[in-house]
């Protein structure tokens, strides 16, 4: 094999995890997880965080390049998606990029196992899902209910689980924030088959959208988003984060506004309003959670700024 091919596989390869559509969203939301099992148990942070947060990045690039080796004989029929996919463009072949895959989801697992016995269930499920989503045999993406539930929970709800259960195993008001994450990744997910709309209904497949119309399924990415921040809201209610983070939100959604990005988090032109403001909404919850998770650390490291900061900050 010469270098050129060699270079063009490895190329291939890193197309197929597509890191850059996940990387924003998986980060955040493991280590959402840490914080909130952390802060009331008075846990301190450590490196299987690291690990575990390694373990879903590894996770979700196995359900995009097991979703891009099944889904190349669809892809190759729309010229925007073939060009996308590094196995219909004929960069990696199946066999290597299933190849690849299997050493992903070993990599991924011994990764999980480090955060011990619970965090390995999750995993293993996050994984099984992401399997059965696009393997042609089962294919949940290609039937309704079955698409939404299994997409919302192995790039959402598991994610954030995956990261509370290091350091605690009793979720408790925990529970609404992994509803409202897993309802946010619905409406995600609603969003992406209305803009797949007419490719996939040529595919032949029967997923939600394509059961409810679109004008239905639009009227259900708003409830989704409804019920999400009124799982939010009791979360909140109940002490489940820092009343000081409530000010890092609301700067953060100010500075939000001053862009007006003209794609979606895919990256795509924006076939639907909510579209623009999906960029906006994944630096928001980038913003607090760095902020949130970089006092957590200062604190950890200098104890004594722990006693300062009670006397200004309402935790």
């Amino acid at each position: 094999m010469n270098q050129s091919r060699v270079i063009v596989q490895i190329r291939g390869l890193i197309r197929l995890t597509r890191w850059k559509e996940y990387i924003p969203f998986v980060v955040p939301l493991t280590i959402l997880g840490a914080l909130l099992a952390a802060r009331p148990n008075g846990v301190l942070l450590d490196w299987r965080l690291v690990a575990v947060t390694a373990a879903n990045i590894l996770a979700v690039a196995y359900a995009f390049m097991i979703n891009d080796i099944e889904d190349a004989p669809d892809d190759a029929r729309d010229p925007a998606r073939a060009a996308r996919n590094p196995i219909t463009m004929g960069e990696i072949g199946t066999g290597f990029g299933y190849a690849a895959c299997r050493v992903v989801a070993a990599a991924t697992l011994i990764l999980y196992a480090l955060g011990g016995l619970e965090v390995l269930g999750i995993g293993i499920a996050t994984l099984l899902l992401s399997h059965l989503y696009s393997w042609r045999p089962v294919r949940l993406k290609a039937w309704p209910v079955t698409d939404i539930v299994s997409h919302s929970l192995m790039l959402s709800g598991l994610l954030l689980l995956g990261g509370y259960f290091i350091y605690d195993a009793q979720p408790g008001i925990v529970w609404f924030v992994a509803a409202c994450v897993t309802l946010i990744s619905v409406y995600g997910q609603l969003y992406n088959q209305l803009r797949d709309y007419d490719m996939d209904k040529a595919a032949g497949l029967h997923n939600t959208a394509i059961i409810l119309g679109e004008t239905k399924t639009q009227w259900v990415m708003y409830l989704s988003i409804g019920l999400a921040g009124a799982c939010l809201l009791a979360a909140i209610v109940q002490g489940a984060f820092p009343l000081w983070l409530g000010i890092v939100l609301l700067v953060s959604i100010a500075i939000s506004t001053l862009f007006r990005p003209e794609t979606d988090m895919r990256g795509t032109v924006t076939t639907e309003v909510s579209g623009g403001m999906q960029i906006q909404g994944v630096f928001v919850m980038n913003a607090t959670i760095t902020i949130w998770l970089a006092q957590v650390i200062l604190v950890q490291q200098f104890p004594a700024m722990n006693e300062a900061l009670m006397r200004i900050l309402p935790f």
